[in-house]
C-alpha cells in the first residue's frame, strides 16, 4: 500500500531509476516528496526534496560515492528544491532545471511555499538535455502548477519524471498568480501528444497508464469549469460560495487548495471572455 511506503529507503523502480521517499507526508504531499536517482555508474538526482537531515543522509547512502552529473529541479517549491544546495556543495554537481522566479504576490499559496533561495547554475529550456553514462534527460516545459515547471523525459526507457504536473494520487493545485489554469490545461494537452510508457511523479505511485490518466485529468478540469459556469448562470457569487457547493465533504485542510483552483479557473474563464469579476463577486457574461 502507498501509505506504507518507507522513507529513506532506496527502491529500484527499473535498472536506471531509483526512488527515495522524503519524510514530509502532509495533506499536500501525500506520503512525501519522491527523489529520483537516474543512472548506474554516474547519476542525475531529480528533485532532492526538502532540507531534511534524514533525507539528505538517505540520498548520500543511495548515491554511494558515485559521481553526480546534475541535480535537476522540476519546480521551486520547498518540498522539492531546497536540499539541492547542500547536495551540490558535497557532490560538486550543478543545480540544473527550472528557472528561478521572482514572486510578485504569494497570495494564499495553498500548497508548499516557495523556495526563495533557489538559484540554479543552469536553466533548461524546453528540449534541452543533460546526459551521463547510458542515460539522457530531456527537459519538457509543463507550466501550470507553477510558471516554471519542467518534466524530464528519459528516452532510454521511455519514462517521464512528471514532478507535480501529473501526480500519482491527486490532481495538482493550481494557485494564482504563479499557477495558471490555461497553461496547466495546455501542458496536459502537450503530454497527450507523447507516448511515454510510464510517469514517475513527485508524489504518489508510478503512473503505468499515463495517457489514460492525463485524459481523465483534462476531463476533470473541464467538468469543474462547467460547474463554475452553471453556478454563475444562477447568480453572481464569491469564490467561497462556489467552493462550498462544488466540494461538499472535502477535508477542511484542503479547502484553501480548492479555493485557489476555483480562482485559477475563474481567471482563465475571464481571459476567454466568459466571466467577469465585480468586487468580491464573479458573474457570467
Amino acid at each position: 500500500m502507498a501509505d506504507d511506503l518507507p522513507t529513506g529507503v532506496a527502491m529500484t523502480l527499473e535498472p536506471l531509476v531509483t526512488r527515495v521517499l522524503a519524510p514530509n507526508a502532509s495533506a499536500y504531499t501525500y506520503t512525501g516528496t519522491q527523489t529520483h536517482l537516474v543512472g548506474t555508474t554516474d547519476l542525475a538526482i531529480i528533485d532532492p526534496g526538502p532540507a531534511d537531515d534524514a533525507h539528505h543522509a538517505a540520498l548520500v547512502r543511495a548515491i554511494a560515492d558515485r559521481p553526480v552529473r546534475a541535480i535537476l529541479i522540476t519546480h521551486h517549491h520547498r518540498d522539492h528544491s531546497p536540499a539541492a544546495r547542500r547536495l551540490a556543495a558535497e557532490t560538486g554537481a550543478p543545480i540544473t532545471g527550472c528557472a528561478p522566479l521572482v514572486v510578485r504576490d504569494a497570495g494564499e499559496q495553498a500548497d508548499a511555499a516557495f523556495d526563495k533561495d533557489y538559484a540554479p547554475d543552469r536553466v533548461l529550456t524546453d528540449g534541452e538535455q543533460v546526459s551521463g553514462n547510458g542515460w539522457t534527460l530531456q527537459a519538457l516545459a509543463t507550466p501550470g502548477h507553477t510558471a516554471n515547471h519542467l518534466a524530464f523525459a528519459l528516452p532510454e526507457t521511455n519514462a517521464l519524471f512528471s514532478g507535480d504536473h501529473v501526480m500519482g494520487w491527486a490532481t495538482s493545485v493550481v494557485s494564482p498568480p504563479d499557477g495558471d489554469m490555461g497553461d496547466y490545461m495546455a501542458s496536459l494537452d502537450k503530454l497527450l501528444l507523447r507516448d511515454d510508457r510510464i510517469y514517475y511523479p513527485g508524489h504518489g505511485e508510478a503512473v503505468e497508464r499515463p495517457q489514460r490518466l492525463v485524459r481523465g485529468m483534462l476531463g476533470h478540469r473541464k467538468q469543474r469549469e462547467g460547474q463554475i459556469l452553471r453556478l454563475l448562470r444562477e447568480a453572481p457569487q464569491p469564490v467561497a460560495a462556489m467552493v462550498a457547493r462544488m466540494y461538499v465533504g472535502l477535508d477542511a485542510r484542503l479547502l484553501g487548495a480548492a479555493s485557489r483552483s476555483v480562482l485559477a479557473h475563474l481567471l482563465d474563464l475571464a481571459r476567454r471572455g466568459l466571466v467577469v469579476e465585480e468586487g468580491d463577486l464573479w458573474r457570467s457574461i
